[in-house]
């Protein structure tokens, strides 16, 4: 090093604003070149883990073994089961977790990583179909593949074209097309998606409903339509929600009395003692459906600048009620 010792090297901005421009320009380029090789066997590829009756184990060391755990991570999660496998621990015992049934994927970029190389005559007794992502179509573990993937840079973005970086986001992107691909190929949705991320806020608004949050049987607001306003006020107060239904008779809906209202009749000459609450409600208010989505209800609060929905069923009949802070504690909003 040229730097005096124990002092920090100086700072360039417009050298360092330079050389991430050109890192990004770099691996950009190797990104747009990939496309031009998408063609029969990046269809094989599909097709062989379209058939896969197991699993994908996606394997690869160093720099590659972190990109092959994050596409076997990508895969798993839209629908192609999928696991890293270390290459140095299947030498050791686990290669017990491939089987026949199985789908390889090696990720190399020099294609001769002597601890994927060591591992052919055991995936090839298998008989488990091999895909391999290499930056050298002739290298030894491309020449073993049932379908190798060409992930080849012209260059790394190091200026010293050495340390893995365009090869890798090569790698990666290549690694995203297919997982992504065999995703359409297979007509997984978003609630498919939802359905591997539960504890995820995007799972959160794909699968809680409006039944799994709203208040029920005697917790819900709610008066008659000859309920007098004073003992509308009370049911507010009591069920703590800033609103109540409003209902007829036969339990439907008639409308709702919230605290936005109660501001306004406050601006009338109103005697709360003789007043009906129905004189007073939103009458055709915005509801919400026990199976509607948390995230729609979401919506139509913020649409509409509410702070809260009555649920009624298919004959319109009131079956519960929540607010905006219920959609908080759910972790929708």
């Amino acid at each position: 090093m040229n730097q005096t010792a124990g002092k920090p090297p100086l700072l360039d901005p417009r050298q360092i604003i330079a050389m991430a421009r050109r890192v990004l320009s770099v691996e950009a380029l190797a990104v747009k070149q990939l496309e031009d090789r998408i063609g029969d066997d990046f269809v094989e590829a599909c097709r062989l883990c379209l058939n896969c009756r197991g699993r994908i184990a996606v394997t690869g060391i160093g720099k590659s073994g972190h990109i092959a755990g994050k596409i076997a991570s990508t895969l798993a999660s839209t629908g192609s089961p999928a696991f890293f496998l270390h290459p140095g621990e299947a030498s050791h015992g686990d290669m017990g977790m491939i089987t026949s049934d199985d789908v390889v994927i090696a990720v190399s970029n020099s294609g001769e990583t002597a601890e994927l190389v060591i591992l052919l005559p055991l995936i090839r007794r298998l008989a488990a179909p091999l895909i391999t992502l290499t930056g050298k179509r002739g290298s030894t573990l491309a020449a073993a593949a049932t379908v190798n993937l060409d992930v080849s840079v012209t260059e790394e973005a190091c200026p010293l074209n050495l340390a893995p970086t365009a090869s890798t986001t090569a790698t990666l992107a290549t690694g995203d097309a297919l997982a992504l691909s065999l995703l359409e190929a297979r007509g997984f949705t978003a609630d498919d998606f939802a359905r591997s991320h539960p504890g995820g806020r995007l799972g959160r608004r794909l699968l809680v409903r409006v039944e799994d949050v709203m208040h029920t049987g005697s917790a819900i607001p709610q008066v008659q339509v000859d309920t007098l306003l004073k003992d509308a006020l009370l049911e507010i107060t009591a069920k703590g929600l800033g609103m109540t239904g409003v209902i007829r008779g036969d339990g439907s809906v008639a409308g709702v009395f919230t605290d936005g209202d109660l501001r306004r009749t406050l601006d009338q000459p109103v005697d709360i003692h003789q007043t009906l609450v129905s004189d007073l409600m939103t009458a055709n208010c915005k509801t919400a459906t026990p199976d509607m989505l948390a995230s729609e209800a979401v919506s139509l609060i913020e649409s509409y600048k509410i702070t809260g929905l009555l649920v009624v069923d298919e004959k319109q009949k009131l079956v519960g009620a929540l607010n905006i802070h219920d959609l908080f504690r759910a972790g929708v909003v």
